[in-house]
């Protein structure tokens, strides 16, 4: 699949888009799982200031890269109708390496448990091999307001 077609399947399950679009591929997909992944460069206006001569992914965007993973995954549940995946909480973050312009992280979603509305997952990112960030969080699906 080429980088086009890569983006549209992205753009086809969430509502994200460029320059906050934080997913570059899906790698695979299970009915509870999501590996995704994403190449930071220095373009990227979240590192222009985040440090001069010593840019550094904000953990915040890291953080952002887990839940569009999981938003994707649960883009299944709101198939059916208008709503999109809306974050409700995030518990438990660690940042554990650092990610820089350049870096490719691999991201994985698991879907731990769903209770009525809300979508429970975890997130894990990676950076060569080694754990950059870990968290919990939690979904439910909004319907957008039209202006």
């Amino acid at each position: 699949m080429n980088q086009p077609e890569k983006l549209a399947t992205i753009e086809a399950a969430i509502p994200h888009r460029r320059p906050m679009l934080l997913v570059d591929e899906i790698v695979a997909q299970t009915p509870e799982t999501i590996h995704c992944r994403k190449t930071f460069s220095s373009e990227e206006f979240f590192v222009q200031g985040h440090f001069p001569n010593y840019p550094l992914v904000p953990g915040v965007i890291l953080c952002e890269c887990a839940l569009q993973s999981g938003a994707i995954l649960l883009a299944k549940f709101a198939a059916d109708s208008d709503s999109v995946p809306v974050a409700t909480r995030m518990d438990s973050v660690k940042f554990k390496q650092m990610v820089r312009p350049g870096d490719t992280i691999d991201i994985q979603a698991t879907l731990t448990e769903v209770v009525s509305t809300a979508y429970f997952l975890t997130g894990k990112i990676t950076v060569n091999g080694k754990l950059a960030a870990r968290l919990d969080f939690a979904c439910t699906l909004a319907t957008p307001k039209s202006h």
